[in-house]
């Protein structure tokens, strides 16, 4: 007998009871018998997740008609082709452009070879110490840390990576040459998929080819080193998350507070650092790169920065709907926000600039998020594996709908490469200009 259990993750956060987990297959030799019990076999496991990711997305998600798309078509076009697959890297593959048909975000699947085993709460993944965007089209160094293996191999903002290791820059970017998403959700992709190659084991090597501010091509083998963060708890079928966790007083006594994801294990640092920062002349908090978390998040946080009860936004359901409601606590901020977004702030990230946008709280400094915005999910598939689904529609305070739109910034400021190679953040600029035109 089956159990129902799931996570909801990167939009919004739910008391869920009774949500959806297969149970784990016994180990051993596919199809083989251990104490007279017969195993499922890799085919038998592989057909009976076809049947719940195809089932479940015609009876949860929360548009009936699925956009329009003939979803019994789909099975028909796909079923065959997941029979078939020789591999589960294969299954998955299928099972993933089956999903894709749907041309909406959040429903992913997530091989189990993708997901952290370890609750350590060190990192085992290494990198060199930067981050990079696509400006100008073109894969930009952003970000290099101080006293990095970057830093020192001579890496600076607004250098161009060319090659990684053995593969060009043209041929990563290539790999989404047929994507029908958009081009925002596309972009965030490419870059996730640099980052994903540049970083690795620690103490292993890359080797980066790159255009200098002369444009000259120069080359260096670079010894990945363990990431410094840390890796927050699990969260039922919510995987370990790298944590990243900033705050700081930069010029005129404004304050900045920067995170990576949205994890419980962040909460109380981001509620205690604003609280901290009251006498502040105002406040920038980054969700730049942060592609979202738990989204119950969004408005616990909202909540030292609203002095009245609220609401961010609307989860629509196919039955129903969920408020992000917003609770007034202690010691509440009230001096100027800006949050600062780019192409990689994505879900709750999204949920939580709209919602203060939009009631007149915060100001949005930077670049356009990345429309990804739908209230998802995470349930495990009897391969191991898992699947995240969309479970409803977002919508801001005013009824706007975030998904494949994204958050329009009140004061929009694009990278260029010259900005970045004369060491300037141009967006964050503009959010401390922003902060210093409200405090006057």
């Amino acid at each position: 007998m089956k159990k129902t259990f799931a996570i909801v993750l990167l939009s919004v956060l739910l008391a869920l009871s009774a949500v959806a987990q297969t149970p784990q297959p016994a180990q051993g030799v596919p199809g083989g018998v251990r104490g007279g019990v017969a195993l499922p076999s890799s085919a038998d496991l592989r057909a009976e997740s076809f049947d719940i990711v195809w089932t479940t997305i015609r009876d949860k998600h929360f548009d009936p008609t699925l956009g329009g798309v003939d979803w019994n078509k789909v099975r028909e076009q796909y079923a065959p082709r997941a029979a078939a697959a020789k591999s589960d890297s294969e299954f998955y593959s299928v099972l993933q452009h089956m999903i894709g048909e749907l041309h909406q975000s959040h429903f992913n699947i997530i091989p189990p070879e993708a997901i952290v085993q370890d609750d350590s709460p060190a990192p085992k993944g290494g990198g060199i110490g930067i981050d990079l965007r696509l400006v100008e089209g073109l894969p930009t160094i952003t970000l290099v840390e101080p006293d990095s293996k970057a830093a020192a191999a001579g890496l600076r903002t607004g250098f161009i990576i060319k090659k990684i290791d053995d593969t060009t820059a043209e041929q990563i970017i290539g790999l989404f040459a047929k994507s029908t998403e958009s081009q925002a959700i596309k972009s965030l992709r490419i870059t996730r998929t640099f980052l994903a190659r540049i970083n690795g084991a620690p103490e292993t090597p890359v080797r980066i080819t790159y255009l200098d501010q002369d444009n000259q091509s120069r080359e260096a083998t670079i010894q990945r080193e363990r990431l410094k963060g840390e890796m927050s708890e699990r969260f039922g079928n919510f995987p370990p998350q790298y944590m990243e966790f900033e705050a700081k007083r930069i010029a005129n006594n404004i304050g900045y507070i920067r995170f990576n994801i949205f994890v419980i294990g962040l909460l109380e640092r981001i509620k205690s650092a604003i609280r901290g920062m009251s006498d502040a002349s105002g406040i920038i908090i980054d969700v730049r790169g942060n592609p979202g978390g738990l989204g119950g998040m969004a408005a616990g946080i909202a909540g030292v920065l609203e002095k009245k009860q609220t609401s961010l936004g609307t989860m629509h359901q196919r039955v129903g709907h969920v408020n992000f409601a917003v609770f007034p606590q202690p010691n509440v901020y009230s001096g100027p926000v800006v949050i600062v977004t780019d192409g990689g702030s994505a879900s709750t990230s999204e949920i939580f600039a709209a919602g203060l946008q939009e009631l007149g709280r915060a100001i949005v400094v930077g670049e356009r998020s990345a429309g990804a915005a739908l209230p998802s999910i995470i349930q495990k598939l009897p391969t191991g594996a898992l699947f995240q689904y969309a479970i409803g529609d977002f919508k801001t305070p005013k009824g706007t709908l975030i998904e494949g739109r994204g958050v329009i910034p009140d004061v929009e400021v694009k990278f260029t490469r010259r900005s970045l190679l004369d060491g300037r953040d141009v967006q964050l600029e503009a959010a401390i200009e922003q902060i210093k035109r409200q405090s006057k």
